[in-house]
């Protein structure tokens, strides 16, 4: 186990019922701590057009930030079906809020892995990347 993930993981146990995944049947759950230890969760919600689909990550990072909170120490993401690896939207979005060390946890029933987000988007947008700023 990752030092310290087991309350984020249990945590991201207890959401996995609120999924709303009724296509894939992928249920994927993350929870977000933020600077002071807050945690927030966020769950898949699918819909039928699949772009509009929300991920859990998205969802627990705009829950936060709706909640006054942009500073953040480390996300878990979880599945009791399959692999939860981010897609590139929750890459890039957690990218807006999180440095490159930022910890990325990926859960499943049998394995815990830890990335930083540089790991995972090695080439990321950064603030004044499109302005030249």
């Amino acid at each position: 186990m990752v030092d310290g993930a087991e309350e984020l993981l249990a945590k991201a146990k207890e959401a996995t019922g609120n999924c709303y995944c009724p296509y894939s049947e992928f249920h994927v759950t993350a929870v977000l701590e933020d600077e002071i230890g807050g945690l927030h969760i966020g769950v898949n919600v699918e819909n039928s057009s699949y772009g509009l689909t929300m991920c859990a990550e998205r969802a627990a990072i705009f829950s936060a930030v709706s909640n006054g909170q942009k500073k953040f120490k480390r996300i878990l993401i979880y599945s009791p079906d399959g692999e939860p690896m981010p897609c590139g939207a929750c890459r890039e979005v957690l990218a807006e809020f999180c440095d490159d060390d930022f910890p990325v946890i990926i859960a499943t029933d049998n394995t815990v892995k830890q990335y930083t987000l540089a790991e995972l988007l090695p080439h990321r947008f950064k603030a004044g990347f499109t302005t030249g700023k």
